[in-house]
Formats: C-alpha cells, structure tokens, sequence
C-alpha cells in the first residue's frame, strides 16, 4: 500500500536564507544569457558557481546581429564567457574547450570548424581560439579585431576597448598567417602604422587606430 501523504505546516518548513537570491541571480543569469538548452546550461551554471568558477553568463542581453541566418551559434557575448573561463589557463586541453562549448549550447559543428582552420594537437592555445572564434564573427580581418579588442578590453562598453599592442599583434599576425594571403610585408608595415600610434598611448591601441585606415584585409 502507498505511504500516507506527510503533511507539513509552514513552520516545520525552512527554507535556507541564501536560497532565494540564488534563485534570484539564477533567473537572472538566465535572461540575460538566453541558453537555447536551459537544462544543460543550468547543470553548468550551478556546477560552475560550486566550484567559484567563473559563470557560464553574458554580461548583458545580445541583439541578434543582421548578418546572422540563426541564433543558435557563437555570438561576441558568449565568445566572452569562454574567454573568462579558459584564458587564465593559457594552453587548453581540446576536451575541456569541447565540454565549455557544450555547456553554452553551441553547435559542435562549428567548433570542429574552428580547430580545422589550423594544426591543433590535443591542447590548444587559447588566445588563437579566440582570434578564429572572432574571424567567425568578424568576417573580415579588420571586424575580427575589433571583435578581438572589445571582448579582451578592460574598458567600459563602448569606450575606446584599448588594448596591448603586443596583444593586437599577435592576433592579427595570427589571422593573416591563417588567411595565408597577406603578404608579410604587408602585415609588416601595417603593424608598424599602428604601433607608431600605440606609443603614443601608453602601448595600448585604440579601435579608431585601425578602423580609419586602410589595411591589407578588409
């Protein structure tokens, strides 16, 4: 026979203090993140915030851009989430990339894509997955790095997104080396125009540094 219903009052049930604003910030989270598998993306969140990792969560609500047939693939905002997560370590092993992939429901199509635009191993390079993830984004040279500065700056939204010239450099010598037809003296001299700029400004460069001049891919 079935147990009997236990029937509780409101003052045998407690509810944990923290438990409400968990579910708060939770809720949050998921509006402004938009997870096309709330399910999956929720295991990862609750497991991230248990560990104190860094949340699977965009800092803001994103518009699908115009040149987006779907809605379902890498957006700046979630490019930014995995840059939070994987760049302090450095190099990263191709399984735990593919787990934090999964984590933001994204399409594993894609990332499978990324890798094969160059010749990883089993560990990869974070800072040359984030420049391919924004040639995805960007479509040209010149839109990729400025996808490239506004997720790496630590300026506020809308600001100059300054950053390093040696970080820019790297970045986009790495693109031009992947794009395979951009001569290197090109890059070269293109580089130069902007470091000339960049010591101007304490080492760091400005996205009207190169958005307002011609380069070798646009």
């Amino acid at each position: 026979m079935p147990l009997p219903e236990t029937m509780f009052c409101a003052q045998q049930i407690k509810i944990p203090p923290e438990l409400p604003d968990i579910l708060k910030q939770f809720t949050k989270a998921a509006i402004r993140t938009q997870p096309h598998d709330v399910l999956q993306w929720a295991a990862a969140y609750f497991s991230a915030l248990s560990k104190g990792e860094p949340l699977p969560v965009k800092e803001r609500m994103e518009m699908p851009l115009a040149t987006e047939k779907t809605d379902a693939g890498l957006t700046p905002g979630l490019l930014k989430i995995l840059h939070k997560q994987l760049s302090p370590k450095g190099m990263v092993n191709v399984a735990e990339l593919k787990e934090k992939w999964k984590h933001l429901c994204l399409p594993e199509e894609q990332l499978k894509a990324i890798l094969q635009l160059d010749d990883f191993g089993e560990e990869v390079e974070w800072m040359k997955v984030l420049a391919l993830g924004c040639s995805v984004l960007g479509g040209s040279l010149l839109s990729s790095m400025k996808h490239a500065c506004e997720i790496l700056t630590r300026d506020p939204e809308g600001g100059a997104a300054r950053v390093p010239f040696e970080t820019f450099s790297f970045l986009y010598s790495y693109l031009t080396s992947i794009d395979g037809e951009v001569p290197e003296e090109k890059t070269e001299a293109f580089l130069n125009r902007i470091k000339e700029q960049a010591d101007q400004q304490t080492g760091m460069v400005l996205l009207r540094n190169f958005l307002t001049q011609p380069s070798t891919l646009l």
